[in-house]
């Protein structure tokens, strides 16, 4: 692990890096002609998805949960927030009214966690998932089915239009930054600590008064509840939305993300999102034979990074000495939730 005046400097030069990539520096002398609309869109695409695998990090590497159902809850907060908008709502009720009801949707999907583990907890959301996706298919009376649902209106901000990509590109920049700071505050709060003694041994957990069953309907809850809110966001951003994006498929790769990033590192949804996301467009250089290259760079990363992108640059990089893997749950004993 980084030192924290380290890692405050990276986290602000990066920052910095997200807030001018769209803009033209020429002016001032500096090469850089900024992203393009098509750069600036697959860059806001990046950040909508990283949220949502902020939210899969929750369950599966903090938690230690399993879920294949992430991008059913990003469908769930896109056609509430696309159907609220068409209906004259405005966004920012229908940001807040998507991610709360994929927070409810998450309680429900998180009982069958209080009974079963592991490779049965991921059929489980597995099965969800598919059930989704047949929702988003076949109640056309809702969904548009097949057609799905267009004209999707960018919201606006103090009056202003964020019609403009750059101007939509902050604003999500904006969202992402502050859903992040959120997350790290959920983390280093005894919730975190006692969703980290849920992963690593759930009875000791127990034995030392953590509720469980509450933490375990409040991990699928809050990582779903981000799920419908970066569904919120994808709306808005592609303008049209269809059951396509929301099948099994992107469920997972949603989970490739968080694995290849690195499960339970803060940063890896951010990079997993990258290798996800922005990987596939540096390739297109490669005409037919990117989508190859795409898969043996992604195998050989499983097969030499187990601990993930950030796992292995942790490695890397000047240490200090990592606590030890059941902190959560010793730590509990300081502070209990």
């Amino acid at each position: 692990m980084t030192s924290p005046r380290l890692a405050w400097l990276l986290v602000a030069l990066g920052a910095l890096m997200l807030v001018m990539a769209p803009m033209d520096l020429t002016g001032i002398g500096i090469p850089y002609p900024g992203l393009k609309r098509y750069g600036t869109y697959i860059m806001t695409l990046w950040l909508v998805t990283a949220i949502a695998a902020m939210g899969v990090n929750l369950i599966v590497g903090y938690a230690g949960l399993e879920t294949l159902a992430q991008a059913a809850f990003v469908g769930i907060g896109a056609y509430v927030t696309a159907l609220m908008v068409k209906a004259g709502w405005p966004f920012g009720l229908a940001f807040l009214v998507s991610g709360a009801a994929a927070f409810v949707v998450g309680i429900v999907l998180g009982f069958p966690a209080l009974r079963v583990r592991k490779h049965y907890l991921a059929f489980v959301t597995l099965a969800f998932s598919v059930l989704a996706w047949l929702v988003f298919r076949n109640e056309q009376w809702l969904t548009g089915g097949v057609m799905g649902i267009g004209d999707i209106s960018r919201p606006t901000l103090f009056g202003h239009s964020l019609r403009r990509h750059v101007d939509f590109y902050w604003f999500v920049l904006a969202i992402a930054a502050v859903l992040t700071f959120a997350l790290w505050w959920i983390i280093r709060s005894p919730w975190g600590r006692a969703f980290t003694a849920l992963r690593e041994n759930p009875i000791r957990a127990e034995s030392l008064g953590v509720d469980v069953r509450l933490y375990t309907l409040l991990a699928f809850a809050i990582g779903s509840a981000y799920g419908g809110l970066a569904g919120s966001l994808y709306a808005p951003l592609v303008e049209f939305i269809d059951p396509n994006p929301f099948a099994l498929g992107p469920s997972l790769l949603f989970m490739l993300m968080v694995v290849v990033g690195g499960a339970g590192r803060f940063a890896g949804p951010f990079v997993g999102a990258a290798v996800a996301v922005l990987l596939p467009e540096w390739l297109r250089f490669a005409e037919g034979f990117y989508l190859l290259i795409y898969a043996v760079l992604v195998m050989t990363m499983m097969a030499f990074c187990p601990t993930g992108i950030v796992g292995l640059l942790e490695r890397l990089l000047p240490a200090r000495r990592r606590p030890p893997a059941d902190a959560g749950a010793s730590l509990l004993g300081e502070a209990k939730p």
